[in-house]
């Protein structure tokens, strides 16, 4: 069994038990802050040769030139042609799914007529051109590609560049494919911050983007916190959390529990998972689940560590209590296992995405009900919000003022920016209403 902490919220330290569970750090490591720099610095003065050498030490890619780090569109056309039926309608049935959840996600800006006859508005514009980096190697994610490309292709971004690395020239064929069915535009085998760096800068050979999104390791959360700025990022994403909350009606159900609290433990020996219950006997059941799913598990190690890092099982007084924990933990996932999760779910303030019963697992958003999987972590749902269509675009401030309508609004800035001392601007405003004295 895991050295797994167990909490109770009536124990007189449960505030700083709780407190000291949450408290993870990402990218404030000086040391790993400096050497992200570094390699920023190195990417920006030598461009592609420092990409080049760069992924040669760090991924020990076998390639002899920077051309073979590019990977054409037939290539991924066959990657996709290459799998089973089975894969491929999966992957599909994944894509269309993401697309149409996006679909009601876009935006198209208004107009309207204020009381002067002025018009106001605001219109929404895709970005140019964005970066998607996806984790690479042979455990990388398909998934990632579909969650990060689908939204920016529905809200018109012309060009998507996807930067994998690939360990020793080894890639997964899925993420090609997953690339293929995406419709990214362009696709190199890079990574790390070097990989951060030549998407915010650019490079002889790869163009730079306005905005970076998807997750990857330290090295890549503190490269995105570094070249923000210069580029939009779609946040800082630490290891996967999820918090699972039951009342004792899942008695029946303990394996199911503990199997969703294995679910995001397998990923990383520092990712979270949390069940928190009302039900003392039900927390017990839960502990007894996961020994036991653990014996048989592929990544027992991993998740284990990561039990035992950052895993707890908390016991609860009451629902009210429960629904405190969940706000303060703001996870990124929550599972409500629960026969009636709507009357909780109307209370929690602070999630990243809610699975509402006890047959909504978390695996099926991470992969295919359409919902985004890059969700905010680390307590950041509390500001943050799932990556969507409106992280790929801009807004624009529309202001059309008629030859009358302007002239209130013009005495009014004029009186303000006297207040601000700002003499042009207020005389600026002076001319609309025809009253400017420049002595």
């Amino acid at each position: 069994m895991p050295d797994l902490a167990i909490l109770n919220s009536q124990d007189a330290d449960f505030q700083d038990k709780l407190t000291k569970l949450l408290a993870f750090e990402t990218v404030t490591d000086t040391d790993l802050i400096q050497t992200v720099d570094d390699i920023i610095a190195q990417v920006r003065t030598h461009g592609d040769e420092a990409v080049f050498e760069l992924t040669k030490r760090f991924d020990q890619h076998p390639a002899i030139s920077m051309d073979e780090l590019f990977i054409s569109q037939a290539q991924l056309k066959a990657a996709f042609d290459g799998l089973t039926d089975e894969i491929k309608t999966a992957l599909e049935l994944s894509a269309q799914r993401i697309f149409d959840f996006h679909q009601h996600q876009k935006e198209t800006g208004f107009r309207f007529v204020d009381g002067l006859g002025n018009t106001l508005g605001q219109k929404v514009t895709p970005l140019d051109r964005v970066g998607i980096y996806v984790p690479g190697g042979l455990a990388s994610y398909p998934s990632s590609v579909l969650m990060n490309a689908i939204p920016a292709k529905v809200a018109g971004v012309a060009c998507i560049t996807m930067v994998v690395p690939a360990p020793k020239g080894e890639l997964n064929p899925l993420v090609l494919a997953a690339a293929h069915l995406a419709g990214v535009n362009d696709v190199i085998t890079i990574g790390g911050a070097q990989a951060v760096a030549a998407l915010a800068y650019g490079t002889s050979r790869i163009a730079p983007v306005d905005k970076i999104t998807g997750p990857g390791n330290k090295y890549v959360a503190a490269a995105k916190r570094a070249v923000f700025g210069q580029v939009g990022i779609d946040m800082i994403a630490g290891p996967s959390e999820v918090l699972v909350y039951a009342e004792g009606e899942s008695a029946d159900n303990t394996d199911w529990l503990a199997m969703d609290l294995l679910s995001q433990a397998e990923h990383d020996t520092v990712a979270q998972a949390i069940f928190v219950t009302t039900c003392p006997k039900q927390l017990e059941a839960v502990k007894v689940a996961l020994d036991k799913a653990l014996a048989n598990l592929p990544k027992a190690d991993i998740a284990r560590q990561a039990l035992s890092n950052r895993g707890a099982l908390i016991l609860v007084k009451d629902r009210a209590e429960g629904v405190a924990v969940i706000n303060q933990v703001a996870p990124e996932h929550l599972e409500l296992s629960l026969d009636q999760p709507d009357e909780v779910e109307k209370l929690v303030r602070h999630a990243g995405a809610i699975f509402l019963g006890r047959h909504t697992p978390e695996a099926i958003g991470d992969y295919c009900a359409g919902s985004n999987h890059v969700l905010p972590t680390s307590g950041t749902a509390r500001f943050s919000s799932p990556l969507g269509v409106y992280d790929f675009t801009k807004k624009t401030s529309l202001i059309y003022c008629t030859a009358k309508g302007s002239q209130p609004l013009a005495h009014t800035a004029d009186v303000m920016a006297v207040q601000e001392n700002l003499d042009a601007h207020a005389l600026s405003a002076r001319y609309r209403y025809g009253v400017v004295n420049l002595d």
